[in-house]
C-alpha cells in the first residue's frame, strides 16, 4: 500500500519495484524469492535483507542517517525525490470480506474508478487480514477526488457485501 508517489519516483529513476500482499512475511518471501535486499511497507516496516529478516526501526534510522552523511544532503532535500500523493483509506465494516474478490459489481466499480484516475491515481480494495472489514484505498493527484472515489467505492462495498443477519 505504498504511496503512488513512491512507485512513480522509482520508475523515473529506473528502479524496479515489486508489489506483494500486505505484511512483512510477504515482503520477506518476495525478497528471498527474487534475491532482493530492500523491502518494506508504508507503515514504516523496512526490511534490509542483508542485515535482518524483519522491519527494524533502529536499523532503518541508522541506514537513513548513513545516507544523509554519504550524500551530504539534508533529509528534506533527499525526500524531494518523491511527491506524496493524497491517499484516502476507509475501513468498511459489516460486510462479508470473503465475497470481495468474487463480486462482479464491486470489480466493475473498481475498474471504473481506476479508469477515471488513469495513471495519476490508484485504487486498492482488500479484505483485512485481522478484522472483519474491507479496506478501500484510493490515491489521486487531487485529495477531493480521492475522497469522492473512496466514498463511492465504500458505498458499493456496503451495498453489495452487506452481512445479512
Amino acid at each position: 500500500m505504498s504511496n503512488l508517489g513512491l512507485r512513480i519516483a522509482m520508475q523515473e529513476h529506473g528502479i524496479r519495484m515489486v508489489e506483494t500482499k500486505v505484511g512483512d512475511r510477504y515482503v520477506l518471501e518476495e525478497l528471498d524469492a527474487q534475491q532482493l535486499s530492500l523491502g518494506g511497507e508504508q507503515s514504516g516496516h523496512i526490511i534490509f535483507r542483508d542485515h535482518a529478516t524483519t522491519g527494524d526501526g533502529i536499523l532503518t534510522g541508522l541506514q537513513l542517517a548513513a545516507e544523509i552523511v554519504r550524500s551530504g544532503k539534508p533529509l528534506a532535500e533527499l525526500a524531494e525525490v518523491m511527491t506524496v500523493y493524497p491517499q484516502v483509506l476507509l475501513n468498511v465494516k459489516g460486510v462479508d470480506r470473503e465475497r470481495l474478490d468474487s463480486d462482479e459489481a464491486v470489480a466493475a466499480a473498481v475498474a471504473a474508478a481506476q479508469e477515471r484516475l488513469g495513471s495519476t491515481g490508484r485504487v486498492l480494495l482488500r479484505p483485512s487480514g485481522t478484522e472483519p472489514l474491507v479496506r478501500v484505498m484510493v490515491e489521486a493527484e487531487d485529495h477531493d477526488a480521492a475522497v469522492a472515489i473512496a466514498d463511492e467505492l465504500a458505498d458499493v462495498v456496503r451495498d453489495r457485501l452487506a452481512v445479512v443477519a
